[in-house]
């Protein structure tokens, strides 16, 4: 009996222990740039906000903590080598955002392979989705990078960040 209870006791344990391993792994932190890139939003800015302008929309402005998001996301892709919005185990794009003081609502678009601004936004503006987000009346900030780095080839890795702010 005293063996059964001290088992109960050991996995118990094993359980806390290890869901207190995986919340330690879902941090909202930024992730620091790993790899060569930057900040691309004013690069970028130009042609959504001609393309804003063509719809009847109002002009976004430059937002810092959605650059800063941005340059997360693009350097969490070029570490993990693969574009996709959701990396690892606990993953949320709300809790992302608001853990790095994006406004909400708040947008992501991403890609990857394209050798500047204007390629990235082509790519964009090509996706019905994207250009939905693009086209978003709720956005008033934007914040846009790539990261490249050497551990997935130099490839570019691409994000766009929309927000309310």
């Amino acid at each position: 009996m005293q063996n059964r209870a001290s088992r109960r006791h050991v996995l118990k344990a094993g359980v806390i222990l290890s869901l207190a391993t995986l919340a330690g792994c879902m941090s909202t932190k930024p992730e620091k740039p790993s790899g060569n890139g930057g900040d691309q939003t004013e690069a970028t800015l130009g042609y959504v906000n001609a393309l804003r302008k063509e719809k009847g929309l109002p002009p976004l402005s430059n937002d810092p903590a959605a650059a800063a998001a941005a340059l997360s996301q693009a350097s969490r892709m070029a570490k993990a080598g693969k574009m996709s919005h959701l990396i690892g185990m606990g993953d949320s794009f709300f809790d992302r955002m608001k853990g790095q003081g994006v406004a909400l609502p708040a947008a992501e678009n991403i890609a990857a392979g394209q050798d500047d601004a204007e390629g990235a936004y082509q790519a964009w503006y090509r996706s019905p989705k994207h250009l939905e987000n693009m086209l978003g009346s709720s956005y008033r900030g934007l914040g846009v990078a790539v990261v490249r780095n050497p551990a997935s080839g130099n490839r570019p890795y691409w994000a766009m960040v929309l927000s309310a702010g």
